[in-house]
């Protein structure tokens, strides 16, 4: 072949090879990502109750650790559903977020008596059809009311499901990672969901991690954290004492030795409150040795029924929940939202536990800013939502041998959109629930 066809032939084939060529960059992980991160998930999803865990966060600036209920298959070009409890920085800051299945977020700061990575609280979403509801050890913290109520629902018909990760973050969210400081963990007591009917809650099923192994009706995440900086690994979730551990760690130290600390309140579970706009229980009940179920938490002024006594355990005594009164504690009705949500300049992307940080950076599976809004990119910008990571960038042009699409050749413009979909589609795929995993 002559050397003039040579350079026909390549001229002809140059659009296939920039397209593949950008579909594996964006598909390919980055070097970055030397740290094992951890995510654990109920793999059924439910519509309205309360969800609720006995949780202590991990600690360390870098070190994002989280509660949160996805909808599978959610995306920012569609519709995305998501409420969060998130642990972010060094000093332990906790932030709660409502995706409210139109595109937009609303995320808030709040600031408990006590340091979240010390010691085990029970934090608990509860969603019905008139508020969607943030509690820790039976009190209120935040709760949102109705159009972001509506949206939320009419856009997560399938359900919700539970999940929990830890992650390395930024410094746009979570602070950047020092990877000396890894090992951290993050500790799960117990996992429990309480069906909603007629404005109580009644419980359907608790899990208290007394196996070794994986429990049923749980998996363990495999794919990439937000921003791409760590690779949820399945080694990396593991069960000891009655405790579900969530490691990260370096790539050559995955697992986690020892015995966790212990959570002295371990046995005790909520009373199911009624759905009075104030009356949401405590965490009630003692519960001995020989398994004395707790009788439930007192109901708030307007409404709320008192439910039956929570799960007994094996043994110590619960903590006893706070009663709130008709003023519920501190709760939003929105928080701060994002005007615009916000794309980078560079797009950064990112699977997992959903986030929200100030800088208006948003992940192809990330959260839009919370306060900063758009911000514009030179080359292009992600499609929102939280999913597996890789960073995508504008289209390049120029002359020579560069990938330009100019002449509408097989990759001209249109293509490189083709492909980018591609390619967010197979990085959604990777996201925190996988198609297929939930049911």
């Amino acid at each position: 072949m002559t050397k003039k066809s040579l350079s026909g032939l390549f001229a002809r084939t140059r659009g296939w090879w920039c397209g593949a060529l950008l579909l594996a960059a964006m598909l390919a992980p980055r070097a970055a990502s030397a740290v094992q991160s951890a995510e654990l998930y109920r793999t059924q999803a439910y519509f309205y109750g309360r969800f609720e865990a006995r949780i202590r966060f991990a600690p360390g600036e870098g070190v994002v650790s989280s509660f949160f209920l996805w909808r599978d298959g959610s995306s920012m070009t569609t519709s995305w559903n998501e409420l969060d409890y998130e642990k972010i920085n060094a000093a332990c800051r906790l932030q709660t977020n409502v995706w409210s299945g139109k595109g937009t977020q609303s995320s808030q700061i709040n600031t408990p008596t006590f340091n979240i990575c010390n010691d085990y609280h029970t934090y608990a979403f509860e969603w019905t059809p008139d508020y969607i509801a943030w509690l820790i050890d039976g009190t209120q913290i935040r709760k949102v009311t109705g159009s972001v109520v509506n949206d939320y629902t009419q856009n997560a018909s399938q359900g919700m499901s539970m999940h929990f990760n830890t992650w390395a973050g930024n410094s746009t969210f979570g602070g950047v990672l020092d990877p000396s400081t890894l090992p951290v963990h993050e500790f799960i007591s117990w996992v429990q969901y309480s069906s909603y009917s007629n404005g109580s809650f009644s419980l359907q099923w608790r899990e208290d991690f007394n196996g070794s192994t994986m429990p049923d009706n749980f998996g363990a995440g495999d794919w990439a954290s937000p921003y791409n900086l760590s690779t949820h690994n399945m080694a990396n979730v593991t069960f000891n004492n009655g405790i579900a551990v969530l490691s990260m760690t370096a790539d050559n130290a995955t697992g986690f030795t020892g015995t966790p600390p212990d959570d002295p309140a371990g046995g005790g579970s909520g009373g199911a409150s009624g759905a009075g706009s104030g009356g949401t229980s405590g965490s009630g009940g003692t519960s001995g040795s020989g398994g004395t179920s707790g009788s439930g938490g007192t109901s708030g002024s307007s409404g709320g029924t008192s439910g039956s006594g929570g799960a007994s355990g094996s043994g110590g005594a619960s903590a006893s929940g706070g009663t709130t009164g008709s003023s519920g504690g501190a709760s939003a009705t929105g928080g701060k939202s994002g005007s615009g949500g916000g794309s980078a300049s560079g797009g950064v992307t990112g699977s997992g536990g959903g986030l929200a940080s100030s800088g208006g950076v948003t992940g192809s599976g990330g959260e839009s800013s919370s306060t900063g809004g758009a911000s514009s990119g030179s080359g292009g910008s992600t499609s929102g939502g939280t999913s597996s990571g890789g960073t995508s960038g504008g289209s390049e042009s120029g002359g020579g041998g560069g990938c330009q699409a100019a002449g509408g050749g097989p990759m001209g413009p249109a293509g490189l959109i083709v492909a980018s979909f591609i390619a967010a589609q197979a990085l959604r795929r990777r996201r925190k629930a996988p198609a297929g995993r939930a049911s």
